[in-house]
C-alpha cells in the first residue's frame, strides 16, 4: 500500500501567530504518524507561481492522511492558521509504489 502525502503551500502573514498553529498541530501528527519531509526551508521556484512556504508531510497510507485531516486535533490547530495569519493551498495525494524510470 502507498504512503500519502499532505503538500501544502502557504503564506504566512503573522509569523507570531502561525507559531501557535506549528506547535498546536505536532498533537495531530504526533497521532496519526505524520512525518515532515519538508517544512519551509529555501526554496526557488522555478516554474509558475506558488505562495512562499511549503510543507510535505507524510503518512502511512491516504486512509490515516484524510483522518489526520478530519481530526479534532487538526481542527484545533487549523483555526489557529485560518486567515488572517495564513492563506494556504493543500493536497492530500497517494504517493506512487510503481515501477521507476530504468527499473
Amino acid at each position: 500500500m502507498p504512503k500519502a502525502y499532505w503538500i501544502a503551500h502557504v503564506d504566512v502573514a503573522d509569523a507570531d501567530a502561525y507559531t501557535l498553529y506549528i506547535a498546536a498541530n505536532a498533537e495531530a501528527f504526533a497521532k496519526f504518524g505524520g512525518r515532515f519531509l519538508v517544512r519551509g526551508g529555501t526554496n526557488e521556484v522555478v516554474e509558475g507561481a506558488l505562495k512562499s512556504r511549503h510543507v510535505v508531510i507524510e503518512f502511512a497510507d491516504l486512509a490515516t492522511a484524510r483522518a489526520c485531516y478530519s481530526s479534532p486535533e487538526y481542527a484545533r490547530a487549523l483555526a489557529l492558521r485560518a486567515a488572517p495569519v495564513s492563506n494556504g493551498d493543500l493536497v492530500i495525494i497517494e504517493g506512487y509504489d510503481g515501477p521507476q524510470p530504468g527499473a
